[in-house]
């Protein structure tokens, strides 16, 4: 990933972020947190990492960012100046959860010893 992609990519996080706090009018859209963006070379799409506060089926709330991801896309294309903003698709972060795991396990070995 070239130094430019890398600071769309952390741009696209910061300016998604606040887009799903400032503009969206869904609750269920406030509770998400975009945690990275992955651009390919010609900037024609990007994934985005998400997370949520919620306790909701993963699938459900891909559906729901997807559902809102022409909205995002449009607020994007008015917030970064672009000449082409990337096609958004939108992937749930396991890696939070995935840590949360981890980080019980070594608690519990902990507290037996």
């Amino acid at each position: 990933m070239s130094v430019k992609t890398k600071r769309i990519a952390s741009e696209l996080v910061k300016t998604i972020s606040e887009i799903l706090m400032e503009e969206a009018r869904d609750s269920l859209l406030k509770t998400i947190t975009i945690t990275a963006a992955e651009v390919t070379s010609d900037l024609s799409f990007a994934k985005v990492y998400f997370t949520s506060l919620m306790e909701m089926d993963h699938k459900k709330l891909e559906s729901e960012m997807e559902e809102a991801s022409s909205f995002i896309r449009i607020q994007v294309a008015e917030k970064m100046d672009m000449r082409n903003t990337p096609k958004l698709k939108f992937v749930y972060d396991e890696s939070i959860s995935y840590g949360e795991k981890i980080e019980s396990i070594i608690k519990e070995i902990h507290d037996s010893e």
